[in-house]
């Protein structure tokens, strides 16, 4: 199992960027596909972005695509998720996941390895 731990969060004014990382270990990092999902007060997880093993391929939500970008950084195990132009909407617990795959998965349910978390709050 890929262990996985997020850090990044915090709280930002609207029109701000954040920077989250995804440091991964247990597993070769450069084997598996990588996402981000979060999950709002009250609401259910959601897709955020997917960057395929080879870092090749991207997919992203409408809601963050223009905002959000998904990189990695194979030789420091790392997945980062760069945040531009937050929202108050984009208010969320941030996770990271990853899934030994050639393929680009944007379902929750393709995703065996989960971080915990971290907070991101959007200010008005």
């Amino acid at each position: 199992q890929m262990q996985l731990v997020e850090s990044g969060g915090g709280l930002v004014q609207g029109g701000g960027s954040l920077r989250l990382s995804c440091v991964a270990s247990g597993r070769t990092f450069s084997n598996y596909s990588m996402g981000w999902f979060r999950q709002a007060p009250g609401k259910g997880r959601e897709f955020v972005a997917a960057l395929s093993w080879s870092g090749v391929s991207t997919s992203y939500a409408d809601s963050v695509k223009d905002r959000f970008t998904i990189s990695r950084d194979n030789a420091k195990n790392t997945v980062y998720l760069q945040m531009n132009s937050l929202k108050p909407e984009d208010t969320a617990v941030y996770y990271c996941a990853a899934e030994r795959t050639t393929l680009l998965h944007t379902a929750i349910t393709a995703y065996n390895d989960w971080g915990q978390g971290t907070q991101v709050t959007v200010s008005d």
